[in-house]
């Protein structure tokens, strides 16, 4: 075991977390949801610089590690965005392309798979169901409240499971 794997983890949701996705909601209000477009505008998300800052602080004392509903095939471009906003270097687990769950139970799994072999110091996530689930669990949550919440995209994390 090294020294890295005795620290705390930390773990960061990335959507309205991390990265401000106010520009691409206008892809999940049309009917159908055009998710290629909500995916493709990903990169040009601006970080939100008090998940940022915390991610940062965390670093200090936790190993970091990303956990979002975005698809598999977003890996790359998830990987350039935190790299360009200077987050810190971190394990991002993604949903499986076809996975389909509600994000309150992927990232539940996920995180209870983590503490198997890590102390999960906290979570923190904009999904008020992620965050209620994972506190029932026992997980001392921080609701990442800097962002407006977007109902469409509540929608789409409990109905379609897309992020």
């Amino acid at each position: 075991m090294t020294d890295s794997d005795k620290r705390p983890v930390a773990v960061f949701d990335l959507d309205n977390t991390l990265a401000d996705t106010a520009h691409r909601q206008r892809f999940l209000e049309r009917k159908p949801r055009d998710w290629d477009g909500f995916f493709a505008a990903a990169p040009q998300d601006p970080p939100i610089e008090e998940g940022v800052a915390l991610a940062r602080q965390s670093a200090e004392e936790c190993e970091v590690v990303y956990l979002t509903g975005r698809p598999e095939r977003c890996r790359r471009d998830t990987l350039a965005w935190l790299s360009t906003h200077g987050l810190p270097e971190g394990r991002v687990h993604m949903r499986r392309n076809d996975d389909r769950r509600p994000a309150r139970r992927t990232k539940l799994e996920i995180l209870r798979r983590l503490a198997r072999t890590r102390e999960i110091r906290v979570l923190v996530d904009d999904d008020e169901l992620v965050c209620e689930d994972a506190e029932r669990a026992g997980f001392k949550v921080v609701r990442a409240r800097w962002t407006t919440p977007s109902a469409a995209l509540k929608s789409a994390q409990e109905s379609e499971g897309r992020t």
